[in-house]
């Protein structure tokens, strides 16, 4: 009995310096932080209406088996996003105490 041919499913795409979970606009980034923060796929399917099980799972054994890539992508992207923030600091330095006050009523 001859076996059927069975194609390889892809979970991630990689566009525009990022990655995405293949036919959505959910970004890998995004499962990959709820997993890392302990949340089982489940909850994560559940959290990302647009995204099925099996996208997570696939997502998640991507992630896993691409480790060390997806971890250097994710620290890039925390820098940028450090850097971003430095830059907007110092373009509007009293905006940042604006909001601080705004915050501190509020609380």
């Amino acid at each position: 009995m001859a076996l059927a041919s069975i194609s390889t499913k892809q979970y991630v795409d990689q566009r525009e310096e990022g990655y995405w979970i293949k036919g959505s606009r959910v970004s890998l980034d995004s499962v990959v932080y709820s997993f890392l923060d302990g949340e089982p796929p489940e909850i994560i399917a559940q959290n990302f209406p647009l995204l099925s099980l099996e996208q997570v799972y696939g997502a998640i054994t991507f992630y896993l088996a691409n480790r060390e890539l997806v971890d250097r992508y994710l620290q890039n992207g925390e820098a940028e996003f450090h850097r971003l923030q430095e830059v907007c600091r110092e373009r509007s330095p009293g905006l940042r105490q604006t909001l601080m006050a705004g915050q501190a009523r509020l609380s």
